[in-house]
């Protein structure tokens, strides 16, 4: 029996935990998961009903992380876990500080502030990242490692809130590593549009390296 992946299709965590899947090579049971009418077998699966979630062998992996460091630890082809624990550094300051300036800045109706201030605390790691692209083509060197992975699928949720405004930071090397992720062929094979998972569907296994959708 295949492992199973509950997934949402625009989620960031979710979108981090396909990217590491499709990069080590596995095929799992896709279910996808409507946030606002969640299937009783993912919420029997995972009660805190937030994706991603990996059933395999019997356990369950319910945060995207750890979803990351269980498909790579069982192949990590393009050697994304090197300096393993400068990534984990930075997706720590991802997961925290900038995550909650995103979620401030993208739902700013439901907090006292408004939408600039969380904006320009974001912002602040932007031009960090910037920085650090200018001088080497990925966060943490020559080659994609675990932080790129993990960390641009909410990069693109902060440019996707106002994209015009993103687009004109003074952040071109940022701009540019953005695009890249967005435009190849293993984003376009993790996004692939996928109906709501029920029981009894026919199995469906992902991700395969599928025309974009949407």
């Amino acid at each position: 029996m295949s492992a199973i992946l509950y997934s949402f299709r625009r989620c960031p965590y979710a979108m981090r935990a396909r990217l590491a899947i499709h990069a080590a090579g596995l095929t799992l049971e896709h279910r996808e998961i409507l946030l606002r009418d969640k299937a009783p077998e993912f919420l029997a699966a995972s009660p805190k009903g937030t994706v991603p979630v990996v059933v395999a062998e019997g356990t369950v992996i319910e945060e995207s992380l750890d979803v990351m460091l269980w498909a790579l630890g069982q192949n990590d082809p393009e050697n994304w876990l090197h300096d393993r624990d400068a990534s984990l550094k930075m997706i720590t300051h991802n997961d925290g500080p900038f995550k909650q300036a995103l979620d401030r800045y993208k739902y700013a109706n439901r907090h006292e502030d408004g939408p600039e201030v969380w904006r320009d605390t974001g912002a602040q790691t932007l031009a960090h990242y910037d920085a650090t692209l200018s001088e080497t083509p990925f966060l943490l060197g020559q080659a994609p490692r675990l932080a790129d992975m993990a960390i641009f699928p909410f990069v693109r949720q902060f440019a996707n809130t106002d994209r015009a405004w993103f687009d004109a930071q003074p952040w071109p090397h940022l701009q540019n590593w953005l695009s890249a992720h967005l435009e190849s062929e293993r984003f376009a094979a993790i996004m692939v549009k996928r109906p709501k998972w029920r029981a009894g569907d026919p199995v469906v296994l992902a991700p395969t390296l599928e025309p974009r959708q949407g």
